[in-house]
């Protein structure tokens, strides 16, 4: 199955939370942050959105960092994935 994000969603796919702490300790699942960054899947093709020009600037391939809380989890082929809105992105990590 494949996934289009529309207007100015992001598909992204975060990466994996750590699974110890710097000093060796290990963390029980709902101990582990929830990772802030992500690797772009997809991109929509942006353009009016709330009466507003919206110009993609991530593009496939890119590491970005995003709000700790943002998006809608949905998973796709045993993959979880994550829609973000472009706006939601706070950094492009290179």
């Amino acid at each position: 199955m494949t996934v289009k994000p529309l207007s100015d969603r992001v598909l992204i796919k975060m990466e994996e939370a750590e699974e110890t702490t710097k000093s060796g300790i290990v963390l029980a699942g709902s101990a582990k942050e929830k990772p802030q960054i992500a690797d772009v899947i997809a991109v929509g093709p942006g353009g009016v959105v709330d009466g507003k020009e919206v110009v993609m600037t991530v593009k496939v391939g890119d590491r970005v960092i995003t709000s700790k809380y943002s998006g809608t989890e949905i998973k796709v082929d045993g993959q979880e994935y994550t829609i973000v809105r472009q706006s939601d992105i706070l950094a492009i990590v290179e």
